[in-house]
């Protein structure tokens, strides 16, 4: 049987994880004049991905990178794209 929202005296209850999978996603119930401007969560979809993988570095590489602070991965790879673009073949 489904329980309800509220108990006997109409108070909310505490949400439980079964709830929080039954509901549905806000655009499913909320008029579209509202789903339109209400702010979207989260980094949008790149439109080409990066892709996870595995790849061993030197240490001092690493250790030089992640010294730079937050963002040391995408300068690793701002570096491979440099190389790869200074290296094609026309």
């Amino acid at each position: 049987m489904k329980k309800g929202l509220t108990d006997k005296r109409g108070e909310v209850r505490e949400l439980t994880a079964d709830d929080f999978k039954a509901m549905g996603e806000p655009s499913s119930v909320l008029p579209e004049e509202l789903v339109v401007v209400l702010p979207r969560r989260g980094r949008p979809k790149a439109a080409r991905p990066k892709k996870q993988l595995t790849i061993r570095l030197s240490p001092d590489v690493v250790d030089f990178f992640k010294s730079t602070g937050n963002g040391w991965q995408t300068r690793i790879n701002d570096v491979f794209l440099e190389y790869v673009n200074s290296h094609k073949v026309s």
